[in-house]
């Protein structure tokens, strides 16, 4: 007697990514930014350009409550250092090919 598989269902995530990979395949992967830049066109339409400041605002606010004052010192200078370390490379690269 050959052991079937047990179908399970699939789970919300699981459903998602083979969706969003699907789509993927079937339109190219520039298929979700062309999509993002139409929704943040119609948002601005919508909201005006003041509403991403405003939200923007907001969720400042929750990062800092979440994590205190000192981690925008942290993640700007980690943002920092891979903005030196870039320079760097791109410098050697120069050097390399003038």
């Amino acid at each position: 007697m050959a052991a079937e598989k047990e179908k399970r269902e699939m789970s919300v995530r699981e459903a998602g990514k083979k969706g969003g990979d699907t789509v993927r395949e079937r339109y190219g992967s520039t298929f979700y930014e062309e999509i993002g830049r139409k929704g943040g066109k119609a948002t601005r339409d919508r909201h005006g350009a003041e509403f991403y400041e405003t939200i923007g605002q907001k969720g400042g606010k929750v990062v800092k409550e979440k994590y205190g004052s000192d981690f925008y010192e942290e993640i700007g200078h980690k943002g920092g250092q891979k903005v030196k370390q870039l320079i760097a490379e791109a410098k050697k690269r120069l050097d390399k090919n003038p």
